[in-house]
């Protein structure tokens, strides 16, 4: 072996080591968290250590276990999860019912060969149908959010002909070429311009200016392939639409042949108190796409669903043709999230997210009382929260206030302005009056920093 092989190979074993170990000794812990801080700055990113939205500022806090409603540093330190992976976590974490079933699958076999049938694939497919509104019905995996935003862009040019695009002011649907020419902020945006060219963003929440939009293009001969719309706007900081907004959405697209793209990748499987957040807004969108809490916070798993109309007959002459990904639906993640769609109805995670949700804001509701002018506003759907704050400084305080009490939390719209709230559904309500009274504290402290009382 060459020099640089055997060193490698040494420190390969050396990870593998401190993986396979049921206890590690401080000098391991103390190796693991010194060599974790250097090969980020010198191996991954040198700035993401400072980016974190967390405030976790002492670099000592290095994850390591996990169970339910919180996780472990390497030194067993807890913390409470308010965050939720940004909407990965909505079944807990290694939720037991959900990984034994991963774990059964891993025993049969992991990856599949790409051209036997591959049965869990198609009973995922058949579930997702029918946990699904309306006729949503034709279904397609993918690994991450922004490859399934990728895969509804391309399936609307499909099925429509269309080649523009409609989006929205402070939208988030990934950070992909495509996903990001979607986006409605310009500090995700303004390093890759030019990008896909035909798209328009409006007004969210603003129904005439997607019909002005939509119409002007078809006017001048451009036409519209697909609004890309979230239910909540959730890194914009949890916005919520006015009432009706959707129907109207529906209703432009509908008179204007204009594939209706909701997506889903946060707001779904009842993070929102309803299995998907456009039952609660009463329509079915021509294509959804999903993710984050569909693998149940075992494994990455996310895809689109599509009505019947969306599936043309190009696309069913050349299935290869909208995308092949080479783990998408693969069998551990569809074990995992055909585990989590059985956990999640056989206990009602949607209701548990809406009442655990109102409890939260009801609690809120007297805080922001307390202190208003530290916490100026709170709004959320089920389990996707936000507070606002007067200014990123003092959100970043409290933030950091919660992160010293061992409450993880963090900012929006790439500051801490406002910060969300996105627990487990499966939190305990021990654990949130818990969370409440240290953001109390938090509040508080923030108070007399600013001098704000």
């Amino acid at each position: 072996m060459t020099a640089y092989k055997d060193a490698a190979l040494k420190e390969a074993k050396k990870v593998l080591d401190f993986i396979i170990k049921d206890e590690l000794t401080k000098v391991e812990k103390d190796t693991i968290v010194s060599e974790s801080i250097e090969n980020f700055n010198k191996n991954v990113n040198p700035g993401w250590l400072e980016y974190r939205k967390s405030v976790s500022t002492d670099s000592a806090f290095v994850e390591w276990t996990d169970s339910i409603d919180h996780f472990c540093d390497l030194y067993g330190t807890e913390f409470i999860d308010c965050l939720g992976g940004f909407g990965i976590y909505t079944c807990g974490h290694r939720n037991p019912e959900i990984l034994k079933y991963v774990q059964a699958q891993l025993g049969r076999y992991a990856l599949h060969s790409q051209e036997l049938v591959d049965p869990l694939r198609g009973y995922l497919a058949k579930l997702l149908a029918m946990i699904t509104p309306g006729d949503l019905q034709y279904a397609f995996f993918t690994n991450g959010g922004a490859e399934a935003v990728e895969m509804a862009l391309k399936l609307a040019r499909l099925a429509t002909g269309g080649r523009w695009y409609i989006s929205t002011v402070g939208a988030f649907h990934g950070k992909s070429m495509g996903a990001i020419s979607m986006g409605g902020k310009g500090a995700y945006r303004e390093d890759y311009i030019p990008m896909i060219q035909q798209v328009q963003h409006v007004k969210y929440g603003d129904a005439k200016a997607m019909e002005d939009a939509i119409k002007n293009l078809h006017a001048v001969g451009e036409k519209v392939a697909g609004v890309i719309i979230e239910p909540v706007q959730g890194e914009a900081g949890v916005i919520i639409p006015p009432a009706g907004y959707f129907k109207e959405v529906r209703r432009i697209c509908d008179e204007n042949g204009v594939a209706l793209i909701c997506d889903e990748i946060q707001t779904g499987m009842g993070r929102c108190g309803t299995m998907w957040r456009c039952e609660y807004e009463g329509i079915v969108p021509d294509i959804m796409t999903y993710g984050k809490a569909f693998g149940g916070g075992i494994m990455p798993i996310t895809g689109i669903i599509a009505r019947p109309s969306m599936w043309v007959d190009k696309l069913i002459d050349n299935p290869w043709i909208l995308g092949s990904p080479t783990f998408g639906g693969n069998p551990l993640a569809c074990s995992a999230a055909i585990a989590t769609i059985a956990y999640m109805l056989e206990n009602d995670i949607p209701k548990q997210a809406k009442e655990k949700g109102e409890y939260f804001m009801k609690k809120l509701e007297v805080l922001q009382k307390k202190y208003p002018k530290v916490l100026v506003t709170f709004r959320g759907a089920g389990l996707l929260i936000a507070m606002e704050f007067p200014a990123a400084e003092v959100g970043y305080s409290v933030t950091k206030g919660l992160f010293q009490r061992h409450v993880m939390t963090a900012g929006t719209l790439v500051n801490a302005k406002t910060v969300r709230i996105e627990p487990p559904a499966v939190i305990s309500y021990e654990h949130i009056d818990l969370v409440m009274d240290k953001l109390d504290e938090a509040l508080a402290d923030t108070a007399k920093e600013f001098n704000l009382q």
